[in-house]
């Protein structure tokens, strides 16, 4: 048993080596995000990066959002980066992103998370993940805490 714990720990880091792409999808929301403006609120987005050093991921994003209350639907395009912590999959972020929905409201809102992937074979994983992006257009009502899932493949080096 132990030996079959050390393998998959060696398997999911080197899945986190220097040159693997990484493309990743995500649900957010289903009322499992909360800020002072929303009601329903459900979200799909689409990441795709690079590993520029082992444990160190940098992506791009774009997403989509069905915000509810008092702002209309809204797209968003930003850029982030994970570290892996050695071994194990558990994963700290830093992103920003750039908010825009078709009414006046713009918002530039960085953001931090802390996931896990969980590999289900050899490339795929299931990333649950809790984040924080902080509004700078208001605080109090755009400022949002979630919890999203996604999935992400790792490919490359192979």
């Amino acid at each position: 048993m132990l030996f079959a714990a050390l393998l998959l720990t060696l398997t999911a880091s080197a899945q986190f080596e220097e040159g693997k792409k990484y493309v990743g999808a995500s649900l957010s929301g289903l009322d499992l995000s909360y800020n002072g403006s929303k009601e329903l609120s459900f979200g799909v987005q689409g990441k795709a990066g690079c590993f520029v050093a082992d444990n160190l991921l940098l992506y791009g994003t774009a997403g989509y959002d069905h915000a509810g209350k008092d702002i209309d639907d809204y797209f968003s395009v930003g850029a982030g980066g994970r570290y892996y912590i050695t071994q194990n999959g558990i994963f700290l972020g830093a992103n920003v992103k750039y908010i825009h929905a078709n009414s006046d409201y713009n918002d530039f809102m960085p953001g931090v998370e802390v996931g896990y992937a969980f590999f289900v074979s050899r490339t795929v994983t299931i990333e649950p993940s809790i984040y924080y992006q902080q509004s700078f257009k208001d605080h109090s009502n755009y400022s949002t805490i979630g919890l999203q899932i996604g999935f992400g493949i790792y490919l490359g080096n192979d």
